[in-house]
């Protein structure tokens, strides 16, 4: 059963495919002051984010298990991942497992106690934490990232031009 319902999708930020949700997750993180490469999901068909309450959702066509090869860890991430985000931390999230010795322990919160310490912190329901360098998650962004970005900057300062006041004359 889905998390999301209509109810929390009327009041949310909601974008569909891939591309533009790849960017939007990545901008979120970066909001935040979390790594841009927490988040390696593919094939995402919508995510949304409501500003109000921090609740944020990614739902993608099949799970998929991913591994940060700098710590050496899996990671699965289920169809639809969700959480609350704050500044530094994603708090309440669901559909991200881990894999400790042989068993996948979920994952309910990633933090970072000291934003300028490089450790970022994942925790699991039962308490127990574990500690990594935020450079084992961070994705070097490509000249397309920052082309799409002055875009988007370019168009803001566009339409913000476009709604200036306009001096009308009477004949």
């Amino acid at each position: 059963m889905s998390l999301v319902t209509e109810e929390i999708k009327a009041k949310a930020e909601v974008y569909t495919g891939d591309k533009i949700c790849q960017q939007k997750s990545k901008e979120l993180l970066k909001e935040i002051g979390l790594p841009n490469g927490l988040l390696p999901l593919h094939d995402i068909e919508e995510c949304g984010y409501n500003r109000e309450t921090g609740f944020v959702w990614l739902k993608q066509k099949n799970s998929i298990t991913h591994r940060f090869e700098q710590i050496g860890k899996p990671v699965t991430y289920a169809t639809e991942v969700t959480a609350v985000v704050e500044p530094n931390k994603i708090k309440k999230l669901t559909g991200v497992k881990t894999k400790e010795l042989l068993i996948w322990v979920t994952l309910c919160d990633i933090y970072i106690d000291d934003p300028k310490s490089d450790k970022i912190t994942f925790k699991t329901p039962t308490g127990l934490s574990r500690t990594f360098p935020q450079s084992a998650f961070v994705v070097e962004e490509t000249k397309e990232d920052d082309v799409k970005e002055k875009e988007d900057v370019k168009e803001k300062e566009d339409a913000k031009g476009k709604n200036d006041a306009i001096e009308v004359k009477e004949a």
